[in-house]
Parts: C-alpha cells; sequence; structure tokens
C-alpha cells in the first residue's frame, strides 16, 4: 500500500496488474505523518476507543474511553486496517468513515480515512503483513 499525503490518494499496489487508486481523507495540520510501517491485522465493524491525549483535547469523549461499539456511526466506520512498526501498534489506522465528506482532506487525527465502500473493498484485499509506505 502507497499512501500519498499530498496527493490525498491511497494505491493498493497488486502483483501484476495495475494499482488500485483510492481517494482517502488524512491528517490535519499537526497530525500528518510519513513512514513505513505494515499492516497487522484487519477488523469488520471495530470498536474505536479513543486514546487519551484525544480525550485531553475533547472532552467530551470521555464516554467512549473503554470503547465505542463498531456500526455505522463509529469513526472508524466499516472496516479498520491496523497498521503497526516494528510489532507496535502505531495507533494509525487506515478506515472507512461516516463522515464522507471528510475524503480529499485534512480532517484526520493521523489516521488515513476512506468512504464505506473503499475500505470494505481495500480491506478484502489486503493480508496481514503488507507493507505500507506514507509518503
Amino acid at each position: 500500500i502507497l499512501v500519498d499525503t499530498t496527493t490525498l490518494q491511497l494505491y493498493l499496489i497488486q502483483h501484476e496488474r495495475p494499482a488500485l487508486r483510492y481517494g482517502i481523507g488524512v491528517g490535519k495540520d499537526g497530525f500528518v505523518w510519513k513512514g513505513e510501517t505494515v499492516v497487522n491485522h484487519k477488523a469488520r465493524w471495530p470498536k474505536w476507543t479513543p486514546p487519551p491525549e484525544m480525550i485531553k483535547r475533547t472532552p467530551s469523549l470521555e464516554r467512549w474511553k473503554d470503547g465505542q461499539p463498531g456500526g455505522p456511526k463509529n469513526p472508524l466506520g466499516a472496516r479498520a486496517i491496523y497498521l503497526y512498526k516494528d510489532g507496535h501498534d502505531t495507533g494509525f489506522r487506515i478506515h472507512g468513515t461516516p463522515e464522507w465528506r471528510s475524503i480529499g482532506t485534512n480532517a484526520s487525527a493521523g489516521c488515513f480515512r476512506m468512504i464505506q465502500q473503499d475500505v470494505i473493498d481495500l480491506h478484502a484485499r489486503v493480508t496481514p503483513g503488507a507493507k505500507v509506505i506514507v509518503r
């Protein structure tokens, strides 16, 4: 997977076939990052737990400190792909979003957002261990 934070596109590089391109939303100012990670695991209708620093910035999220169950209004959307580096959770995800208008913008806290049907497609195609390059 190649994530281009400048063009707001995510590419799934396929063996001997054209790459698939998806539009994404990326981190807002101060939350953009670059580097290499791997897909550790994937989830369908994942539970979302805001990290403590996010709760500190937005106290109303305290109600989800133990996690918001998966579902159509969950910020992780229909699917999530968990990114790890050196065996450790980066805290960043490639995930769906109910906020489809945020695709093509810098609006997240560092994760890569996709419209629901695109993340469902990517989730079905990618396997744990896949390399992810963010540039």
